[in-house]
């Protein structure tokens, strides 16, 4: 297994990981990436009526491996 640390950027500035997690394969990192968008859409993104988060996920050596974006828009049709 190999320690992965998942970078938030939300336009706050970033939230580095500092503690990561061990995951054995990339199916599990890109499970995970999907979890933790999922749950900042669904408890932070509502709040606001646009925006875009990213995830920038580590190996253990510091290297990027991957980045995800999620935007969120909402616009009311009056």
């Amino acid at each position: 297994m190999s320690r992965y640390f998942f970078d938030l950027h939300n336009g706050d500035g970033p939230v580095l990981d500092d503690e990561g997690q061990e995951l054995a394969t990339r199916e599990s990192v890109a499970m995970e990436v999907g979890r933790i968008l999922g749950d900042i859409a669904r408890d932070e993104m509502p709040e606001t009526r646009n925006g875009t988060i990213a995830l920038t996920v580590r190996d253990d050596t510091g290297r990027t491996i991957t980045v995800a974006r999620l935007t969120f828009s909402n616009e009311w049709i009056d």
